[in-house]
């Protein structure tokens, strides 16, 4: 029978290192060719969005979508996973809190791959919920993180963000982004990190703006980096504002855009040099759901939690 599991159950499940172990074997299985990704779509509904995502992983043993409505009062998720050798509902799961950590937790692979050795300063652009889960998941996959600093508009907002994750209050844009790993993960339209602000040998993870038409990255960024990747080139050039803008522009090509999955395979280097400027575009794919979703159906299975349907 299918098993239903509300997010306080993701909760439990799901600690922040845990997510950031499930998701790097989501790029290790995507090196190797046994998982098939699918781009999010979104349809239009009444002063809303539908948006669905989906994969299979078959190693795993499991295939499944993420669907979820955004209105203006907020938004609902919920994954479903199906057994992939057989017509079986495996778990419908609230995926919000699933979302939220795997979606850090891809930032932490980032940054265990890529972040210059000795890595000792995180400074994040945004306070909200999101970026609460990538301070969790970097610090679990950096524990040499010494120093956070973080930065939004609303000062309420910032002291509270920075009381509950012992971060530093930066006082602009500017001192978050001149960390060691700098995150963006704000609902900005417009570049809220100028290349000129980053450090020789700074691993910038831009999070936010996953539309077309919205950007938190000047085309600065991308000329001073020396690699370029995300999670997913065909997701990217549906909906990385922060990627298609700089080709349409000629400050960037296509060519120059990989996936995090080609370094875990040894394909590319990534960074090579330590005072290279690396680049993580994170859009959010089907497949990190699928892993974080079959980590939480396996421990709940375990420990007896949810509902059966």
């Amino acid at each position: 029978m299918p098993l239903f599991l509300r997010e306080a159950e993701v909760e439990e499940l799901l600690p922040p290192a845990d997510a950031v172990e499930a998701v790097e074997g989501c790029f290790e299985r995507l090196a190797r060719g046994v998982v098939e990704n699918r781009p999010r779509f979104r349809l239009r509904l009444d002063e809303g969005r539908l948006h669905v995502m989906a994969a299979a992983d078959l190693e795993l043993g499991v295939a499944g979508h993420k669907s979820y409505t955004g209105f203006a009062e907020g938004a609902r998720f919920l994954l479903a996973l199906w057994a992939a050798d057989r017509p079986e509902l495996l778990a419908l799961v609230e995926a919000d809190r699933l979302g939220q950590r795997r979606t850090g937790a891809a930032s932490a692979v980032a940054a265990r791959r890529l972040a210059k050795p000795n890595a000792r300063t995180l400074g994040v652009i945004g306070c909200g919920w999101q970026a609460e889960a990538q301070v969790e998941c970097i610090r679990a996959a950096l524990p040499g993180i010494e120093e956070v600093v973080a930065y939004c508009r609303d000062d309420e907002r910032r002291r509270a963000f920075c009381e509950r994750h012992g971060a530093e209050e930066a006082e602009w844009y500017r001192d978050a982004a001149e960390a060691d790993v700098v995150v963006t993960v704000t609902t900005s339209r417009d570049p809220v990190l100028r290349g000129e602000w980053l450090n020789p040998g700074a691993l910038v993870c831009a999070v936010g703006a996953n539309r077309l038409e919205a950007r938190e990255l000047d085309n600065v960024v991308l000329e001073r980096a020396a690699f370029v990747c995300c999670d997913s080139r065909e997701q990217a050039a549906l909906e990385a504002g922060d990627l298609v803008e700089p080709v349409e522009r000629g400050v960037l090509d296509w060519l120059e855009v990989h996936e995090l999955a080609e370094v875990f395979v040894g394909e590319l280097p990534g960074r090579q040099s330590d005072d290279d400027i690396v680049l993580f575009k994170s859009l959010g794919i089907a497949a990190e759901d699928l892993a974080a979703g079959k980590l939480v159906l396996d421990r709940a299975r375990e420990r007896g939690i949810g509902i059966e349907l």
